[in-house]
Order: C-alpha cells, then sequence, then structure tokens
C-alpha cells in the first residue's frame, strides 16, 4: 500500500515550505484574501460540497456525522478529483485548504477522512 501524505490547513494561515502542493477545497473564494496572498496552488471547487448540503450543515456539530455520509455520496460521483488529490500525495504531501471559522468539522477535514478510508480498503 502506497501511503498518501494530506494535510489539512485554513487557508489564511500563511503558506509554509512544509505544506507541499495547496489545494483549496472550497467552492466559494475565501472573503477578503488575495490569490496573490493566499499561496493555492489549485483552486479544486468542484470537489467542495454541493450548495444545498453545505447551507445544510451549517457547521453545525450535531450534523457532522450525517454531513460526512451525505458528503461521501457526493464524493462517489467526483473520482476524477480524488485521483488527482491521491496522485499528487504520492509524490508528496498535500495540504488542503478550507476557509470556514470551524476548525475541524468542515469539508476539508471530511475530504481527507474520505480519501484516507479509501487507502485503507
Amino acid at each position: 500500500m502506497i501511503e498518501v501524505k494530506i494535510e489539512v490547513k485554513r487557508v489564511y494561515e500563511p503558506a509554509e515550505d512544509d505544506d507541499g502542493y495547496r489545494i483549496l477545497v472550497d467552492r466559494l473564494w475565501p472573503r477578503g484574501l488575495r490569490k496573490s496572498q493566499a499561496g493555492v496552488d489549485l483552486w479544486m471547487k468542484d470537489i467542495a460540497p454541493s450548495d444545498s448540503l453545505r447551507k445544510w450543515f451549517g457547521h453545525e456539530p450535531e450534523k457532522w456525522e450525517e454531513f460526512k455520509r451525505r458528503y461521501s455520496e457526493e464524493l462517489d460521483g467526483k473520482m476524477e478529483f480524488i485521483e488527482e488529490i491521491r496522485s499528487r500525495a504520492r509524490n508528496g504531501k498535500v495540504t488542503l485548504l478550507f476557509s470556514s471559522r470551524e476548525e475541524r468539522n468542515n469539508n476539508a477535514h471530511a475530504l481527507k477522512e474520505y480519501i484516507e478510508s479509501m487507502d485503507e480498503e
């Protein structure tokens, strides 16, 4: 089994050399952040949760497990994006970037968990 190296970081935190390849996984560009400041290598907005799922979730902790289940169903139909992330992560570190103030229960963490569960199979 090939190990993939994926980290998660808030896009507003400064880019660091050890972040590796930085992928923004939000549908909307982060408020108040210029593209020149973000240090984003790739904006993969199509892998973000659908607008309806994002609005339903609203970062309410009691909805987290159901959000992950529904988001996983959406991700099942986005394998080309998943494979791109996995391929990059096999060749070096990838950092998934998010803009939410919610540090843990957000789509970037759910995406990382989804990808890592694929590698366990």
